[in-house]
């Protein structure tokens, strides 16, 4: 049984391999005020019917689940910069705490940051029967392209279908053990890795990252509208740097607006499941590649908390996909 380095597969893999993937149709638009929250009137494509699908294009519902995944969640925000890793990485390693078994797949192509927040950087997998064997960090188990590369400083330079090529390579060609869940870090925006998600691989739902301002409430309401579109629930928003105290004479202030989240939520019927505030441990251990939760730092309990709303949320669903031995 043949067992060699994962660089070394994945760039002959990747050097005949392109997958063609359908553009996306045009996001609807959003609305805003000035006042760093959404316009607290409902979207008016809130609940209109939702197009049918494009024939011969997959709907959820008819993708086979992975024959060893229960639940894949994925991780988004619309918007980079917002603390959509740092939510992934916190928020698996809570549910790992919890008793579950999870595994975290790095879908930012273009900009991987999972392999240093779990301290995984330098590391390559290996490849056993043409499949990679995922790393183990903080008991996940974790791939990333951003562990292929070689090093942190190589840029990924490819068009979209290179790109969604090897979303679906790094799901599929990947021993995953028997998981509970499956975290999928999603890259900014709503184009073509999104959709090859939404038409490839059996996402139980969606959890939505944000900031209260303004101008980062307007892509996360993008990124649950395209979640809606193609028939993936929102289970849940996070609201990321809500308040910050000051260190030195304890004043609390919304520096980047308030009440986005809650007005963003309230508009399109989905749950809040946590403010998370603006605390210098959370970067600074993501940094080191020992997340808030792994430390057990003042942060920890808000992500258990998001841990225990997100299991609950996916017991509800149970099973939306039908079961197969053969998948993709």
């Amino acid at each position: 049984m043949a067992i060699v380095a994962g660089k070394t597969f994945f760039a002959k893999l990747f050097a005949r391999s392109s997958v063609a993937v359908p553009r996306a149709a045009a996001a609807p638009a959003s609305t805003g005020n000035s006042h760093g929250t959404p316009m607290q009137h409902k979207p008016a494509n809130a609940n209109a019917p939702k197009p049918p699908p494009a024939p011969g294009v997959p709907r959820q519902q008819d993708i086979a689940k992975h024959p060893r995944i229960k639940h894949i969640v994925a991780v988004a925000s619309g918007k980079g910069g917002v603390g959509k890793s740092t939510t992934t990485v916190n928020v698996a390693i809570a549910l790992a705490q919890q008793g579950y078994s999870v595994g975290v797949l790095d879908a930012d192509i273009y900009g991987p940051s999972i392999p240093t927040m779990l301290g995984l950087e330098g590391q390559t997998p290996l490849i056993e029967n043409e499949q990679f064997v995922p790393l183990s960090a903080h008991g996940l188990a974790v791939l990333s392209i951003g562990n292929l590369t070689g090093d942190t400083t190589t840029p990924i330079v490819w068009r979209g279908p290179k790109a969604t090529g090897a979303l679906l390579q790094l799901y599929s060609q990947t021993n995953w053990p028997q998981l509970d869940i499956l975290l999928i870090d999603m890259p900014p925006g709503t184009g073509d890795i999104q959709l090859t998600l939404a038409q490839r691989i059996p996402v139980s739902g969606a959890l939505v990252v944000t900031t209260p301002q303004h101008v980062a409430l307007l892509d996360a309401q993008k990124a649950i509208a395209m979640f809606k579109q193609v028939d993936i629930p929102t289970l849940g928003v996070v609201e990321n740097m809500s308040t910050h105290t000051c260190s030195a004479c304890g004043n609390t202030d919304h520096v980047f607006g308030s009440n986005g989240a809650t007005t963003l939520g309230s508009n399109f019927n989905v749950p809040v499941l946590a403010h998370l505030p603006l605390l210098r441990s959370i970067c600074e251990q993501a940094d080191k590649g020992v997340p808030s939760v792994a430390a057990n730092d003042a942060a920890a309990p808000l992500y258990a908390a998001i841990a225990t709303q997100l299991a609950s949320a996916l017991a509800a669903l149970g099973s939306a996909h039908p079961s197969s031995d053969r998948f993709f």
